[in-house]
């Protein structure tokens, strides 16, 4: 429940007596402050326990006793409860409630006293309470704050200083802030908008970086990796998903998403990419980080398997948790069919990760954009490719001549500072038909060994016998290549804007063992007669 909710309902708790009520939140400072709104609005009298104070008015602050334990508390309200009714007591330091003890007892039984005396007991925890102690009263959950508090939290925080400091942002940038900064109690919402303002200013480009504002507060990632996405990062080809990516990028907007939100419509939940190793889908999912400007986490599914009855289920819950505290950010999900396939599990535990998979995917409210990547196609379940599950799935195919075309001209740049040139490139196209993106950047990146170890330049030459001396991924595996084809085609939709069609041509002749070959180096010092060798 947000704010007002929870507002309402302990009030509501409040008038009717319930003897017991347990507040569940990790934000004791923001829960007094509400308890303190309905003191005054009731003009009810709340005596509030702490550590630091013993016994005060929540209002006024006015001592009634000093004994600041929490076993002194309780004989401070069962001697009350003696002769006074209509009392209010809260108490905001309490532990070792979840099982039954000597103080969950004890409590059980002022709790008894209490409905006789038509009193309240408040108790502000973030740890479960003991079964029995619950059934004595009502329990309310105390959410962080949402994106509408968020947005008024801001906008107090910044008031004060809106003659003091540069502040560029309007109220759309109020709105993104408030998204960005979910997950966050309200305290280190107002410490990051502090931060800020110490900075002197409040910046459109500061929005970026609040975005990963949020990796510092949770060091401790249960089951996720936080990945580093490259500022410069680049890949080519993959029209149709890049096109898909773009149009949904959209709705990332404010006011776009609250549109979505008066309609009922979740923001988009996530992709399936599947298809051929090597030709992009884990670099596609760092990539989309890049394009969204949003934090990349990777959730690792053999990290989370217990041995217990439980634990990996219990450790994958915490996993989704922490994403949604951090986010928005991108979850990417590496191969996806090693945790999820169930291949000799007599336990019920993958089929219970998927379920749990499943649900958190439909229910999660936080703005988590999931990728998921697939190579073995036969050890998807079918639940997970049922429509609706993802909001689309697409299937990366060995790249087209025009998309090879565009990998070569990147790498090219990236390794020998090379910019476009037609020549090597017509003829590197019939020699890298059916290579993988992957397949491309190692052999360049194997010449650029070879060029940095020699002290030599690059020549066009060099480049044809590399590939020549080379064999595709396709070559060795092609048989598991035609099947993944065949299974995604009329299921997914393709990556790139052209599908790849297998070679037409004879295949350029392979070595029948391949071995390495260094690239041919040529001698700095041309023979009489012979030319130099072409460069780029």
């Amino acid at each position: 429940m947000n704010y007002n909710e929870t507002k309402e309902t302990i009030m509501n708790y409040i008038v009717a007596r319930i003897p017991f009520i347990g507040i569940n939140t990790i934000e004791k400072g923001r829960t007094l402050s509400l308890l303190r709104e309905i003191s005054k609005e009731t003009n009810t009298n709340m005596k509030v326990h702490s550590m630091s104070n013993g016994f005060t008015n929540l209002v006024s602050g006015e001592v009634y006793n000093n004994d600041k334990l929490l076993m002194g508390a309780l004989d401070f309200i069962a001697k009350e409860l003696q002769t006074s009714e209509n009392q209010i007591y809260v108490l905001s330091d309490v532990s070792d409630l979840d099982t039954e003890n000597i103080t969950s007892r004890y409590l059980a039984d002022l709790a008894n006293l209490a409905e006789e005396k038509s009193s309240v007991i408040i108790v502000i925890t973030a740890n479960p309470i003991w079964v029995q102690l619950q059934r004595q009263g009502m329990m309310v959950d105390f959410e962080l704050p949402d994106e509408e508090e968020i947005f008024n939290l801001v906008v107090e925080s910044i008031r004060p200083y809106q003659n003091q400091i540069t502040i560029e942002w309007d109220k759309n940038d109020v709105m993104e802030v408030a998204n960005i900064l979910l997950g966050l109690s309200s305290v280190e919402i107002k410490n990051v908008i502090a931060t800020l303002i110490a900075g002197g200013s409040l910046l459109k480009d500061d929005l970026v970086q609040l975005k990963f504002a949020k990796d510092s507060m949770f060091s401790d990632i249960n089951g996720l990796e936080k990945i580093t996405v490259e500022e410069d990062l680049a890949f080519g080809g993959l029209k149709n998903l890049k096109e898909w990516l773009d149009e949904k990028a959209k709705l990332l907007n404010p006011e776009k998403r609250e549109q979505m939100k008066q309609r009922g419509i979740k923001p988009p939940r996530g992709i399936l990419l599947m298809g051929v190793p090597g030709c992009g889908k884990s670099l596609s999912s760092k990539a989309i980080a890049q394009r969204w400007q949003r934090p990349l986490y990777r959730l690792d599914f053999a990290t989370i398997q217990g041995r217990y009855v439980g634990q990996s289920e219990q450790q994958l819950k915490e996993a989704f948790d922490t994403a949604e505290h951090v986010s928005p950010c991108i979850l990417w999900i590496d191969e996806i069919e090693k945790g999820l396939a169930g291949d000799n599990d007599s336990s019920g535990v993958t089929q219970r990760l998927i379920g749990q998979f499943l649900f958190w995917l439909q229910e999660c409210k936080k703005d988590v954009f999931v990728v998921a990547t697939a190579n073995n196609v036969d050890k998807l379940p079918p639940e997970l490719l049922r429509k609706g599950r993802f909001d689309e799935l697409f299937f990366i195919d060995l790249p087209t001549s025009n998309e090879r075309k565009e990998i070569i001209n990147l790498y090219l740049n990236k390794y020998f500072e090379k910019t476009e040139n037609t020549e090597i490139i017509n003829q590197l196209l019939p020699l890298t038909e059916n290579y993988s993106g992957s397949d491309i950047e190692a052999v360049l990146r194997d010449l650029a060994y070879n060029c940095i170890a020699e002290n030599i330049e690059i020549t066009q030459q060099m480049v044809i016998d590399a590939f020549k001396n080379s064999v595709s991924m396709y070559n060795t595996n092609k048989e598991k290549v035609e099947k993944i084809r065949n299974w995604a085609k009329d299921r997914t939709i393709n990556a790139s804007a052209e599908e790849s069609k297998p070679v037409e041509t004879a295949p350029v002749q392979q070595p029948v063992q391949p071995t390495y070959t260094p690239p041919v180096t040529p001698n700095p010092v041309p023979p009489t007669g012979s030319t130099t060798p072409t460069t780029f």
